[in-house]
């Protein structure tokens, strides 16, 4: 879902700083991942949707070798050259860019420049991929721009890359992926081993199910650029390595364990590695399961696998906070909401709400007060649409 307005102070910010319209633009919107935590570099299975705020990019050929790059939300200007481009300590923003146009320059041939401009609606650090929107919005924009075309999967990978060398995360797919493949009204359902991406019926007359999810930025700000998110992959490679020991299957990654057979021998491993295992192991059963239950109509217990989660993140991954805790336990006694869990790579940021589109108007006035009551502040509270993905324009 575009927002047009933002398209057209985008496109007024564009001419204005480089006295010219702009000549490409593409969009790209953040995610939400409803199950399926830190599944994704597990080769494992995680259902997420493209939500309706996204980030726009708009570029016009340089006349030369020099990259203009502007983000309109700060007020803020970098420059490169074509033969060097290298990260950024000073305006880490412009990573994910500089990320994406040398992956770019791999698939084709790039003589010149190019001057930028992004603009979105994303909260940034709540947890819903802004820096996804960014990668896969410059990526369409700039391949358009110098006649480069990638296939959607590439383009993810191409976004993946700039996470892993230029801003030093060492992400999965997951948030490319669900940027790219979104389509409104549906879940966006993705074997990260095979890369097979699938669309599952989410809300309205297809499905047979009213729900919808509400956002619930904590506003408590998350990093993942300062080695939490490293450590937790680390755990997790550690334990599928001493799994692939003793079991008497190829295991390659954590996806390939069922949850029997990590509580065989979870005693023997390093235990902080066992926590997380259990945590992967556990959200790819969620996944499954909950695919059924939405074919089934079953959104209630749906609902119940969230909440799963988030325990898992709490006992297990260790990677919720205070702040989203206390939201979720909040959402348990509210009428209406059915789960509840964190989005995304957590220690801040947002949770996701599954709820009953006429139980929007209370749950919300609820959980905003008694959140306002616990610290101070309000957090900031907006109905989630599951909305189609990224695209040129």
């Amino acid at each position: 879902m575009i927002n047009k307005t933002v398209f057209e102070k985008a496109a007024k910010k564009f001419a204005d700083h480089y006295g010219e319209p702009h000549a490409v633009s593409a969009y790209a919107p953040g995610r939400v991942e409803v199950l399926g935590n830190h599944t994704d570099y597990n080769e494992g299975y995680v259902l997420s949707a493209a939500i309706n705020m996204g980030t726009f990019f708009l570029a016009v050929p340089s006349p030369n070798s020099k990259c203009r790059l502007v983000a309109a939300d700060r007020d803020e200007e970098t420059t490169f050259d074509i033969s060097s481009v290298t990260p950024s300590t000073e305006m880490s923003w412009s990573n994910y860019v500089k990320g994406v146009f040398a992956g770019l320059s791999q698939k084709g041939e790039i003589k010149n420049g190019f001057w930028g401009l992004i603009l979105g609606n994303i909260p940034l650090g709540a947890g819903l991929s802004s820096s996804a929107a960014l990668e896969i919005s410059s990526g369409l924009a700039l391949g358009e721009l110098y006649g480069i075309r990638v296939h959607k999967k590439n383009m993810a990978r191409i976004g993946q890359a700039a996470e892993h060398k230029y801003a030093g995360v060492k992400c999965g797919l997951l948030d490319q992926i669900s940027s790219i493949y979104g389509r409104k009204n549906h879940l966006v359902m993705t074997d990260f081993r095979s890369l097979d991406v699938e669309v599952v019926p989410f809300a309205g007359k297809k499905a047979g199910v009213e729900a919808c999810f509400l956002m619930c930025n904590s506003n408590a700000k998350h990093t993942l650029a300062d080695g939490v998110y490293n450590e937790r992959r680390a755990k997790c490679e550690e334990a599928a390595r001493f799994l692939a020991g003793v079991l008497k299957h190829p295991v390659k990654a954590l996806r390939d364990v069922s949850w029997e057979e990590l509580q065989q021998y979870s005693s023997k491993m390093d235990s902080v590695a066992a926590k997380r295992a259990a945590h992967v192991v556990g959200e790819c059963t969620r996944v499954l399961k909950g695919k059924e239950f939405l074919a089934q109509g079953k959104v209630e217990e749906f609902g119940k696998l969230m909440f799963e989660s988030h325990e898992s993140s709490i006992n297990n991954f260790e990677n919720s906070c205070e702040e989203l805790d206390f939201i979720v336990t909040e959402s348990r006694k509210i009428p209406g909401i059915m789960g509840a869990r964190l989005s995304g790579g957590g220690f801040g940021g947002s949770a996701v709400i599954l709820i009953h589109p006429r139980d929007v108007d209370t749950a919300s006035k609820a959980l905003s007060s008694a959140y306002g009551k616990k610290y101070g502040h309000d957090c900031d509270i907006r109905v989630i649409k599951p909305s189609a993905g990224a695209k040129v324009l």
